[in-house]
Order: C-alpha cells, then sequence, then structure tokens
C-alpha cells in the first residue's frame, strides 16, 4: 500500500499552521506545505466569494495543482477556497479537513475541528477544547535531554514561564510584567523553586528588561533568544508550568503535559477568549497565577490524538466508498 499523501494548506500564520502539521504528524504523515496568497477578489472576500475556487491561488503562493493529494488539512480563511477547489477537482476524493470554523455550512468539508467556544456544530464538526499542536511526549522528553546538563542547577519544583505579549486583544503591561515577576521571585523564595523563562517577540524590549531586572541573582534561566530554543525542553522538565492568557496555542501546549498549568490574566480579553479559559478554569485543568504554587490532578489534554483517530475512522470510510485501498 502507498503513503497516503497528504497537504497542509495555511496563509503561513505559525499558529494556524502548526495546528496543521501536528495533525497530520499525528496521523503519521509528512505534509507538503502549501502556504497560498489568494487573488483578488478571493483574498478580500473569502470565503463568502465562492465562484472559480479553482482560480484562487495565486502566483505569489506555492502552486496548488495536481496530483491532489489524499488528504489535505487546512486553518485559516485564505485556505478555505483551495480546499474546496482541491475537493471539487479531486472529484470528492481528496478527504478535506478544516481547522477552526470556515464561516460556512460544514457539508463543504469532509471534517470540521473547532474549539467549543466557537458555536459551530453538526455531525462533521468535532470540538474541541483547546488547540490542536505538535507536542508529544517524544519530543518533550528529547528536548528535556538535550538541555537537561545545562538546566540541572535550577533546584525543584520547577516551573517553566511562557510569556507571550500584545495581540490583537490583550496587553502585556509594565504593571502585569512587575506584579508577574515579583510573585515568581517570591517563589524562588518561599518553595525553592527554579525558574526557566522564556519571553516572545511581542513581550516587548520593557517587559523583558523588568522580568530580567526582577529575577537578577536567583535561580532562574531567561532565555536570551540564542541557539535552540529551549521552549519544548522547559516544558520537558517543568513540574508546573506559568502562561499568560494572550496564546491559546501555548496554553493547549502546557496542558498537555498534564502538569499544573496557571495562567496569567493580562489586560483585555475577547468573549471567545474568556469562554476558553473559563471551560479550562471550571473542568480544574488550568487555575489563575495568583502567586501560589499547589499541585492537582489533570489528565494530559491529548485532543491533537483524539482528533487524528476520528480522522483515520472517517478517512478509511471515505476512501472505500471510492474504492481506494
Amino acid at each position: 500500500m502507498q503513503p497516503l499523501t497528504c497537504w497542509v494548506v495555511s496563509d503561513g500564520k505559525a499558529g494556524m499552521e502548526n495546528q496543521c502539521i501536528g495533525l497530520a504528524e499525528s496521523l503519521g504523515l509528512t505534509p507538503v506545505v502549501k502556504r497560498v496568497h489568494l487573488r483578488t477578489p478571493w483574498r478580500q472576500l473569502t470565503p463568502y466569494w465562492r465562484i472559480g475556487n479553482r482560480f484562487a491561488a495565486g502566483p505569489k503562493g506555492d502552486p496548488v495543482e495536481p496530483p491532489w493529494p489524499d488528504l489535505l488539512i487546512g486553518s485559516g480563511r485564505q485556505s478555505i477556497a483551495v480546499s474546496l477547489a482541491v475537493r471539487r477537482q479531486s472529484g470528492g476524493r481528496t478527504f478535506t479537513v478544516q481547522i477552526q470554523d470556515p464561516v460556512m455550512n460544514p457539508r463543504h468539508f469532509d471534517l470540521i475541528v473547532v474549539p467549543r467556544h466557537d458555536k459551530l456544530r453538526g455531525d462533521n464538526v468535532m470540538v474541541t477544547r483547546g488547540a490542536l499542536h505538535r507536542v508529544t511526549p517524544a519530543i518533550l522528553a528529547g528536548a528535556a535531554e538535550r538541555f537537561g546538563p545545562r538546566l540541572a542547577h535550577l533546584p525543584h519544583p520547577r516551573i517553566a514561564v511562557l510569556i507571550g505579549g500584545d495581540n490583537g486583544v490583550y496587553r502585556l503591561t509594565p504593571t502585569i510584567m512587575g506584579d508577574v515577576a515579583e510573585r515568581l521571585a517570591n517563589l524562588t523564595r518561599s518553595h525553592g523553586a527554579g525558574l526557566m523563562v522564556t519571553p516572545s517577540r511581542r513581550t516587548g524590549a520593557d517587559n523583558e528588561a523588568i522580568l530580567r531586572a526582577r529575577l537578577s541573582g536567583l535561580p532562574a534561566e531567561v532565555w536570551d533568544g540564542s541557539g535552540e530554543n529551549p521552549y519544548f525542553a522547559y516544558l520537558g522538565l517543568a513540574d508546573a508550568v506559568v502562561v499568560t492568557c494572550d496564546s491559546v496555542s501555548m496554553i493547549s501546549e502546557a496542558c498537555s503535559t498534564g502538569k499544573p498549568v496557571y495562567v496569567i490574566e493580562l489586560d483585555g480579553g475577547s468573549p471567545k477568549f474568556r469562554a476558553f479559559h473559563d471551560g479550562l478554569y471550571q473542568d480544574g485543568i488550568t487555575r489563575p497565577f495568583d502567586g501560589s504554587l499547589d499541585r492537582w490532578d489533570s489528565p494530559p489534554l491529548n485532543e491533537t490524538e483524539v482528533v487524528a483517530d476520528e480522522v483515520r475512522r472517517r478517512l478509511s470510510a471515505h476512501r472505500k466508498r471510492f474504492g481506494l485501498s
């Protein structure tokens, strides 16, 4: 049996693309990544403009041409026209999975995966609590082994601290950063904790300076952005995780470890983010970060594997209908 072919279609946004790649990898597939750039008027009007979708993909993006894949996983508004076109041109043989609400009738796709704070529901709609991702126990174990000697000096409990920053709905202010840094510093004094801290590009130079100044001289590593990113190692070596609320992906990855996850609330927000966070709080998976450090039992949030199992089941039935091996 020939291995199945798989495309991941996105506009190149890492948060969207990694969800698709994570699902493909969980299926045991190595996908071809198609980063598309739609022509006018599809770029401006998708998903509402559906005429002539086969012409939507423009020359600024990767080519969209046969042979069509067995499986197409798309995410983001710009992927929709391509997914619809490939499904049609393949005669329905390409099994299409769309991650996040495509804002159209689910019947246009073989499977749609949405977080539960989205309202879309249907027979071919899977609902998850968080985002799909590429984090696996094997990836975390490998990173922990590589970085273990460098971080051996840090005492236990070790806390991975994942700091995001400003986005379209949240703001990380210097006041919040100062308060969070002081609470983290107190954990090293009150609990003897070691800190493994990774800021992001969205954290901002001023906030990062506050963080570094407050943690200076304490058992803490604050990644400086050089060399291999220790993000996975921090998750693998941590006894608990503290993460800012601005990234569904970061929080979903943290929750996949099965370790206690504390969420730093920032200024701002949106109804969808609020529903996401409140759902995890109510499920006992995460807690707001108030400077305390407790332990609680929470099974790993392995939704990528759950979705992959459902894709396998539906894809097998789909291929049988078309007489494909």
